[in-house]
């Protein structure tokens, strides 16, 4: 993650586009119904956008046509919701695809179904669930944006082994080695998104304390 430019068969890369394109059209019905409802976020909305396209830009290569990174996502999942954060990942996969050459236009689709999709509806189901069970909103963020990194990378696998399956092992063993080889680099940048993540939450809670009180599911946790 990102895939690059061109390294997904062709049938893969529409099929994953498909997919996606319908996810991101709802999401971006969402984003603006969000604005409507609180223009006054709009700083956060950017502020979550710049957040991911950062992040997600500080790549380390990993596996031959891919490469780690952490993803950003779980912040704008956090304060937004998953539906939302589908739009602003996309926006980032396709301008780190044309301006630095960080991932590519055939292979956006499959990008977008893992780190845009996959990632923030982790981070957001995490949350709410940190929230039910009484857990700080320090925990239940760090969680979030730790699980959300770690699933995009576990489809990502995923998306590597359905297009070139292990010779003998098949999907399984080819989904085995690119995991464990992502693992290296993988585990420890998810811990480091989580921390990073906890600390710019922790920051927006103190300055951008009446924005995120329009957030009904953040009201609770800004005093």
């Amino acid at each position: 993650m990102h895939i690059m430019e061109g390294y997904l068969p062709v049938a893969h890369a529409v099929g994953w586009t498909a997919v996606s394109a319908p996810i991101v059209a709802w999401g971006g019905m969402r984003l603006v119904r969000t604005v409507r409802a609180h223009p006054e976020t709009k700083m956060l909305l950017a502020a979550s956008g710049a957040f991911c396209f950062v992040l997600s830009a500080l790549k380390i290569p990993s596996v031959t046509g891919s490469c780690s990174h952490p993803t950003g996502t779980g912040l704008g999942a956090v304060l937004f919701g998953p539906s939302v954060m589908t739009v602003l990942g996309s926006l980032v996969l396709l301008f780190q695809a044309l301006l630095l050459a960080h991932g590519g236009l055939t292979t956006l689709g499959a990008n977008v179904f893992s780190m845009a999709i996959v990632g923030p509806f982790v981070a957001w189901g995490v949350f709410r669930l940190g929230q039910a069970i009484g857990a700080s909103a320090v925990v239940a963020v760090f969680m979030a944006a730790a699980l959300a990194d770690l699933s995009t990378y576990v489809v990502t696998s995923a998306q590597l082994a359905v297009a070139f399956p292990d010779p003998v092992s098949g999907f399984a063993g080819s989904f085995v080695k690119f995991a464990a080889v992502f693992a290296l680099t993988q585990v420890p940048l998810a811990i480091i998104e989580g921390l990073v993540t906890v600390v710019v939450f922790t920051i927006l809670t103190s300055y951008s304390r009446d924005e995120l009180r329009q957030l009904p599911h953040l009201a609770g946790e800004v005093r």
